[in-house]
């Protein structure tokens, strides 16, 4: 008497929602089987889709069948063994080599003669036809949404998916709330788990447990491009035409708080220590550490020094910074960037003059964003028929596009937000006028604390190096840092400012 297996598969994938359930399938081949007189030894069933070999429960099944345990094979239909070629050819495979000598379906009718393993390569074909062509068709869609601007995934959080229209808008519980999550992260005073926290105090929780969301989905949510305005697919960046959040300027800005700011930091004591965390080592590029030593006299004293804690490059940065000799020195870094009196009512006065003329100054810088548009919508262009040449391999291909796309965008805002304010530059070039004018008081005032954070606010990649503190400084201050080192007038100085604040 042949003895058979009973084996049932269903997968949740959209191509087989109208696939009867395991139970069902269970049901129908017990009854089969009694009608039948078949003697069913074991019953076999996974939950799993055959488009790819791998299936644990179904290699178990034909694992047995070699060691003889059964020779017959009961499913609800063909389909339910394989949709792909190399399952497919094990069951014709076990089939010519008589360890399969039946196979039972109450859809389909199977008889092993050189006719019946015919049609059972024709019924495993179709499977995999039809699982072939479903994906092309889907894949069709998602291209011709993404040529739309349109995400096909799950809208992140914010955002939901409207059903109607299948397009992804904003949440308006969760929309400004988010929002108010990036651009408080953009300042740079937030770590993942600070925002993280924050994040759990709006109400912003894993949509299923309630808990507070993983560190790793926090830092994904940091680095969506989604939030303003494009969003990535299978590694490419595409623009999107859904609502952006924020601008990409935000987003830039964020990218630099993670990188500075990301890591979860341990919670330190009241050490008071002025200026730590405040700079990295200019070799290795680890953390500076503070140390506090006590004299033979009884006066205490704080030194700064690299942690050398980095197992790849051999530091050689052996000098303890007193705080005092560092303090100097971000003193003398706040007065690279502070304007005098003098320079101040220069700069006022030849900037009312400049207003005169900015219209066409401005006209001209307009053409010249357009143009850079112009210029990168060409190379995309050229990178595409590249590409499509195989003259370039997929990964370097997304890797080259998502910097243009992203290059891209910044300009576009840039334009857009210089068309949006006009001449609105004179006025923030004005408070800055005298923003920088106050840093010279500032660094008069002798408040170190105060003097640490300004530096922070207008520059980063501070390091000591040799004993030096060095810093790079955000524009327009960079412009200040060498108009004072080299001694220039302000007048020598001036063109072409509004740059700095579009």
């Amino acid at each position: 008497m042949i003895k058979y297996f009973i084996y049932c598969r269903k997968s949740s994938e959209d191509e087989e929602r109208q696939v009867l359930s395991i139970e069902a399938q269970l049901t129908e081949l017990r009854e089969y089987a009694k009608q039948n007189n078949l003697f069913v030894v074991k019953e076999f069933y996974e939950s799993k889709t055959a488009k790819e070999p791998g299936r644990e429960i179904f290699n178990e099944m034909l694992g047995e069948i070699e060691k003889g345990f059964a020779s017959g094979i009961l499913a609800w239909n063909p389909d339910r063994l394989a949709r792909n070629s190399i399952d497919g050819g094990k069951v014709i495979y076990f089939v010519d080599t008589l360890k399969i000598v039946a196979l039972k379906f109450p859809t389909f009718w199977f008889e092993a003669t050189p006719q019946g393993k015919f049609m059972l390569s024709v019924a495993f074909g179709q499977a995999k036809y039809y699982t072939d062509n479903l994906r092309e068709n889907i894949l069709r869609g998602i291209r011709q949404k993404i040529r739309r601007g349109e995400l096909s995934a799950k809208a992140p959080i914010g955002y939901f998916n409207e059903p109607r229209l299948r397009t992804i808008e904003p949440d308006k519980k969760t929309f400004s709330k988010v929002k108010e999550v990036l651009e408080l992260f953009a300042t740079g005073e937030y770590t993942l788990t600070a925002i993280q926290r924050k994040m759990f105090s709006l109400g912003l929780v894993g949509s299923r447990s309630g808990n507070p969301l993983a560190l790793a989905s926090v830092e994904h949510i940091l680095k969506n491009p989604f939030y303003y305005g494009y969003f990535s697919y299978r590694g490419e960046v595409h623009q999107g035409s859904h609502k952006p959040m924020i601008a990409k300027k935000l987003f830039d800005k964020i990218q630099i708080a993670l990188v500075q700011n990301g890591k979860p930091r341990k919670k330190r004591g009241a050490k008071n220590f002025q200026y730590l965390g405040f700079a990295t080592c200019g070799i290795c590029g680890y953390a500076i550490t503070a140390e506090r030593h006590i004299k033979k006299s009884g006066l205490k004293f704080v030194y700064y020094r690299c942690t050398h804690k980095s197992k790849t490059v051999a530091c050689t940065e052996n000098r303890f910074l007193r705080e005092e000799v560092l303090t100097e020195q971000v003193k003398n870094l706040c007065q690279k960037v502070s304007l005098p009196d003098e320079w101040r009512e220069k700069f006022l006065t030849k900037l009312e003059n400049e207003s005169m003329e900015s219209r066409h100054t401005s006209d001209l810088f307009v053409q010249n964003l357009r143009d850079q548009i112009s210029a990168i919508k060409i190379r995309l262009e050229r990178l595409t028929d590249a590409y499509l040449a195989e003259v370039l391999e997929l990964s370097e291909y997304q890797e080259k596009k998502n910097v243009l796309m992203a290059e891209k965008k910044t300009i576009e805002e840039k334009l857009s937000n210089f068309e949006r304010k006009g001449n609105q530059w004179l006025e923030l070039m004005r408070n800055w006028i005298i923003e920088a004018n106050q840093a010279e008081n500032l660094s008069k005032q002798e408040n170190p604390s105060r003097m640490r954070d300004f530096l922070v606010s207008i520059g980063s990649n501070r390091r000591l190096s040799a004993g030096i503190l060095l810093a790079e400084f955000k524009t327009p201050w960079n412009f200040l840092a060498e108009t004072n080192a080299e001694g220039r007038s302000p007048e020598a100085t001036s063109s072409a400012n509004q740059i700095w604040w579009t």
